[in-house]
């Protein structure tokens, strides 16, 4: 599995998520114990058309995969109780959601923590601080990638 790196300071471009039908039944988990990062997420995403659900830690992250079904996760590292981390290894454990799409959106930006995150299953790890453009990007992206696959599998690479 291949993904991307992030950082708004190596990239300034984007394009945001346009409002569509598939966008409006596409349901994302955003995982964040900061709360005013999830409101930023959150906020971005509806008004981009997607339906968001929320999470403030990483067990809570795991009840709320169970019950929603989203078709995204973006995912802290640091949190309390699971880090993102040890979520991402349950999410890729588990049969039922291991090929769910995980964009790591965290303050972790050594090399070794974005290598960590890939080798855990990442997608696309983002680095904050992170433009909202962005991440709206990177989202349209991996929903168009998955739209476009011909395999039935749920794998898919960007």
């Amino acid at each position: 599995m291949s993904g991307l790196v992030y950082s708004p300071e190596t990239d300034a471009g984007g394009i945001a998520a346009g409002k569509g039908d598939d966008e409006m039944q596409k349901k994302i988990l955003a995982v964040d114990d900061e709360r005013h990062i999830v409101r930023l997420i959150q906020v971005n995403l509806e008004r981009a058309g997607y339906r968001v659900v929320t999470a403030n830690d990483g067990r809570e992250a795991l009840k709320k995969i169970a019950e929603e079904l989203p078709d995204l996760v973006i995912l802290d590292v640091m949190m309390p109780y699971l880090n993102g981390f040890e979520t991402l290894k349950q999410i890729r454990a588990n049969a039922k959601t291991r090929n769910l799409p995980v964009i790591m959106l965290t303050a972790k930006a050594q090399d070794q923590d974005v290598f960590q995150g890939y080798s855990f299953g990442a997608d696309i790890y983002l680095t904050k601080p992170f433009n909202p453009v962005e991440l709206l990007t990177f989202v349209k992206r991996i929903f168009t990638e998955m739209e476009s696959r011909d395999d039935e599998d749920n794998t898919y690479t960007l």
